[in-house]
Formats: structure tokens, C-alpha cells, sequence
């Protein structure tokens, strides 16, 4: 055999494509991000199952030796069996047949007076929602009527099923069928457009676990039928394998994320969103501030006096001192031999971001834009700037601390007053009153600022500031331990929450809100957001969707670059 023939030997046995193959570099498919996006969807589901992952993640079919031909041998055998039968038969004969079979059921029915012209009307309409009150109406099965209503409701059924046969599918052929026959041929028809849309789903994202086999055993032969489970086996293999590679771990019930999987998550995160910057806008990386420095700096200066020797470069003064002196022991080294390596400062910063998460996020999906935008910027902050303090703030009635590893499960909470006029007090204090007893759903800025606000003071630094995430107006708010719901929102409530706003002030903390689109959101909703900033010298962003994520990163990054220069 010659060599040269070898190759095309291989691909014919190994069922691979020569022209089209993956490189062995070409990344693989990104698991953790559609088991995130459901996590942020769904909160507490931080399992997922074997189908979940499947459904979420889209794999290259070329990965999967074998796979394209055997879904397009199987597509193939389906179409030829589906235009076998639609050349084979015709439908005008069945029909009719039907609707002879309803219409003798229905003479032969015979309704007791009360009931006679509303079997009367029922039928003329072919009316099987009215066939089946009827049904109800004569008693069930403890008359001879409503027996009798049961076989005209199956030939009225039948009826519709062979009535959609011959709309649905363009039959050619001349062989006629009868109604059992008609019902047959429309279920086998079904099912092989169901395969066939599952193997396009297959063919698209190697789904195979999506395929159902025992319906395609009816079809496919043994060979295929082993082959398919084969690759279904190679399949599930190939995704546990990339799963525990990406920090998705088996568990009993499924895949659980672990830190190595958020870390992932958020590094794809930034990613994309400072992929969209423009070249304008790139300048990420701001420039050094010459000084005393933590960060050295590769560039140097000649020493002045006043610098540190702490960042003396050692080696090149050395080398100086060498060059002007020769080599002699001991090496006597004077000051313009010094040579003082540059740094940049790196002041740090101190935020607390306050996210909504009231009943009103949940319209929309905002609450899962709202965790994307904060796991983002944790990850930023992780990587760019780790001596930075970050503390996140869910608020709703009241406002808790969430730990980073936490975000993923926060959901909005569920509306339990529907009312639209809401006075309610409770004083906290009393012992036989819990959280659990305060409905969940109001919007509490004020107390969400008084725990910012007692984490930020502690802090050593500066640079404080708030990232307040809302969709509207406060509608809760303290005053000393008792907790009031005031919806919508009232005078009391606002003031409350300015009076926050200025303790805020007092000690130096920035606001910037960052406002998101609602279908209730009103000009007073707007005001009151430039009000609340304008009294810490913060701004407010106008902001929706999936932008949320990408405002409030680039504006930490352009506060950090103002802070530095």
C-alpha cells in the first residue's frame, strides 16, 4: 500500500472529516459560564445535573471523533423513512372516514331533554371542550347519556388528530388509510420530527445526550444504535473531564462550582467587558507617580538627595561605581553612582457596594445583573488592586452583609403585601418579633448606608466611597428600633435616608448611585437619586441590563486613576 493513502484510510475508518478537524490548541468549551448564569438565574441551585450542564454547555462537534457522520447517517435515515411514507399514502379518504364515524356517534346519542340542544350545538360546532362539560353536567359515568358522550368525545378526537395529519404533512401517494391506520402513521411522522430536531440540536452543540434512544431504536438499526451510545458514553466523558478541569466537581446529585470556578467565571467576566473598551479609553494601566512608592517600577533615575535607599538598584549602582573607580577592594561608591528605581504609590481604596435586591428587581431579571456586575468587580479588585477593602450589602427590608462567595445564591425577595397602600411599624426590639415576621420585599437605603457606613469609618484610608445599585425610591427605613414600610415611598422615609446621607458626608464617603430602568420608575425617582449623590459629591449613572457590569468597573478604575494622579 503506498504511504501517501494511509491518511485518507485513517480518516475514512476514524470518521473524521480531513478538511475540517480541531487544532489540538484551540481552548476548550466554556463550562463555567453557562453553570454561572444558571446559578444567578436560579440562586440556590449550585448543583447541576448531568442534563443541566449538557443543555448549558456548547461543545464543537468536531471534538467528538465519529459524531457529524453518525447524526447525519441517522438524519438521513429518517428523511428517506418520512418520505417513504408520505409517498406512499393520501389522506382525502380518511378524512372523510372520520368524520362519518363523529357524525353516526353523534346519531346514535341521545341526550335526555335538558341537555339535547346543548348536545345539539356541540356538535354542529365539533365542540370538544362542550362535549365535555356536557359530559360533567349529565352526571359522569352513572348515566346512560354521559357513556354514551365518552365514545363521541373519542371520535371527535380522533376527528381533530386526522384532521391535523392531513394539514400538517403533504401526503402524494394513493394507498388509503383507515382512521387506527391514520393515527399510527401521524404518531410514527411525530416522532421521527421530534429526532430530527434533536439530532439538529446534536449536530449543533454535540448534544447527544438530548437524543432519546428508545424512540430512535424504532428507526436505526443495532450497528447505529451502538455506535450513538457509544459516542453518548464518550460524550459525558469528555464533559466531566473539562468540568473538574475548570473547577466544576461531581458530586452525588451533580456538579458543584468551586472557588477555582468563580475565580474562572469572574476572570471571563472582565474579560469581556474591557474587551469593549475603545482604544481611547484603554488607558487600564495608569502611570506612575515617582515617590516613595511600594511598586518598583523597571525604569530608574539618578539619585537626588531626599530619596529612599530602600529603592536603591543595587546592581547598577554597583556597576557605576565599578566602571568610574575600577575594580578595587573595598569599592567606594558616592552619589552619583546611586542609582534609584522609580514607583508608583498605590493608595488604597475602600467600597461598599449596596445592591438591591427588593421585590421590584426580580422584574426584568435586574437582580441576576446586578450579581454579575458584583462578582466582576470582586474579581477586579482580587487581581488588580487586592489591597483595596470591598464589602457588599444586600438590601431589601433590612440590609445584611454578603460575603463574595455568597452573591451567586442572593435572589430578589417575594412580594407578600399586594396591596397598593402600605402603612406598617414594627418594633424590632420586642423579643416576639423576628425578620422572619417583617415582610421581605421593601427597599431599606437608609439602613443599607448605616452598615456601609460603620464598615467604611474603620478603615485607613481616605478614599471611601458607596456604590448604591436601585431601581427607585426607599420605601423602609429605622428610626431607633422601629422599622417602618411605607409604600409608596413617603416623606418620612426620604428624610430618614438623607440624614444617612449626610453622617456619610461627615466622614468623607462618596456616594454614586447607580440607577437602574423600571417600568414603575417615576421623575421622583430620579430626583431623589441626584439628591442623595449631590449631598456626598457622588454622581448617578443611568444604566440597564447587562451594562451594569461594565459602568460600575470602569467607573472603580477611573476613581482609582483619580485617586492616584
Amino acid at each position: 500500500m503506498k504511504p501517501e493513502s494511509l491518511g485518507g484510510i485513517i480518516h475514512s475508518y476514524q470518521r473524521y472529516d480531513p478538511q475540517n478537524f480541531p487544532s489540538p490548541t484551540q481552548p476548550p468549551p466554556d463550562l463555567v459560564s453557562p453553570a454561572f448564569e444558571h446559578m444567578l438565574a436560579y440562586g440556590d441551585m449550585d448543583e447541576l445535573t448531568e442534563e443541566q450542564l449538557a443543555n448549558a454547555v456548547k461543545l464543537d462537534i468536531n471534538q467528538i471523533a465519529g459524531l457529524g457522520p453518525t447524526l447525519e447517517s441517522l438524519r438521513k435515515m429518517l428523511e428517506e423513512r418520512k418520505r417513504k411514507i408520505l409517498e406512499t399514502y393520501e389522506t382525502t379518504k380518511v378524512v372523510k372516514e372520520a368524520a362519518k364515524a363523529f357524525e353516526q356517534q353523534a346519531a346514535t346519542t341521545h341526550a335526555p331533554k335538558e341537555h339535547a340542544e346543548s348536545l345539539r350545538r356541540a356538535v354542529k360546532d365539533e365542540q370538544l371542550r362542550e362535549l365535555e362539560r356536557l359530559w360533567y353536567r349529565a352526571g359522569g359515568e352513572r348515566s346512560k347519556f354521559a357513556r354514551e358522550l365518552l365514545k363521541l368525545v373519542d371520535k371527535l378526537g380522533e376527528k381533530y388528530q386526522i384532521d391535523e395529519l392531513a394539514g400538517k404533512y403533504e401526503f402524494t401517494g394513493r394507498e388509503s388509510l383507515t382512521v387506527e391506520e391514520g393515527l399510527a402513521v401521524k404518531e410514527e411522522l411525530e416522532t421521527i420530527d421530534r429526532l430530527l430536531k434533536q439530532l439538529e440540536e446534536a449536530k449543533k452543540n454535540a448534544q447527544v445526550a438530548l437524543i432519546d434512544l428508545s424512540e430512535m431504536s424504532q428507526f436505526a438499526s443495532e450497528e447505529q444504535m451502538g455506535e450513538l451510545d457509544r459516542l453518548q458514553q464518550q460524550v459525558e466523558q469528555l464533559l466531566q473531564r473539562m468540568a473538574e478541569e475548570q473547577g466544576l466537581e461531581k458530586s452525588g446529585r451533580g456538579y458543584k462550582m468551586t472557588p477555582k470556578a468563580y475565580r474562572i467565571f469572574q476572570g471571563r467576566l472582565l474579560e469581556q467587558i474591557f474587551s469593549q473598551l475603545q482604544a481611547s479609553r484603554s488607558g487600564r494601566h495608569q502611570g506612575p507617580i515617582v515617590g516613595e512608592g511600594a511598586v518598583e517600577l523597571p525604569t530608574t533615575k539618578d539619585y537626588e538627595f531626599g530619596d529612599s535607599v530602600a529603592q536603591m538598584d543595587i546592581v547598577q549602582s554597583m556597576m557605576n561605581a565599578i566602571v568610574r573607580g575600577g575594580p578595587q577592594v573595598p569599592l567606594r561608591m558616592k552619589a552619583e553612582d546611586i542609582v534609584i528605581h522609580r514607583t508608583k504609590n498605590n493608595p488604597k481604596c475602600a467600597t461598599a457596594v449596596l445592591m438591591d435586591m427588593s421585590g421590584s428587581m426580580g422584574h426584568g431579571g435586574q437582580y441576576i445583573n446586578v450579581k454579575r456586575m458584583a462578582l466582576a468587580l470582586d474579581g477586579l479588585i482580587r487581581k488588580e488592586y487586592p489591597g483595596d477593602f470591598l464589602q457588599f450589602i444586600e438590601m431589601a427590608s433590612f440590609a445584611k452583609p454578603v460575603h463574595p462567595s455568597g452573591i451567586a445564591a442572593l435572589m430578589p425577595k417575594p412580594v407578600t403585601i399586594f396591596n397598593p397602600v402600605v402603612r406598617l411599624r414594627a418594633d424590632m426590639s420586642r423579643p416576639e418579633i423576628s425578620e422572619s415576621d417583617v415582610p421581605p420585599h421593601f427597599t431599606n437605603i437608609q439602613h443599607a448606608l448605616q452598615l456601609g457606613r460603620q464598615f467604611l469609618t474603620t478603615r485607613d484610608t481616605p478614599n471611601r466611597q458607596m456604590v448604591l445599585i436601585t431601581d427607585g425610591l426607599p420605601t423602609a427605613h429605622f428610626e431607633g428600633s422601629h422599622l417602618y414600610l411605607l409604600y409608596p415611598s413617603d416623606q418620612k422615609t426620604e428624610q430618614a435616608t438623607m440624614r444617612e446621607a449626610l453622617l456619610c458626608q461627615r466622614e468623607g464617603i462618596v456616594i454614586n448611585i447607580f440607577l437602574l430602568s423600571s417600568w414603575s420608575q417615576s421623575e421622583e425617582d430620579i430626583r431623589f437619586a441626584h439628591r442623595l449623590a449631590e449631598t456626598t459629591k457622588g454622581r448617578v449613572f443611568f444604566t440597564a441590563g447587562r451594562d451594569l457590569d461594565r459602568f460600575v468597573v470602569w467607573d472603580y478604575v477611573n476613581r482609582r486613576k483619580s485617586i492616584i494622579s
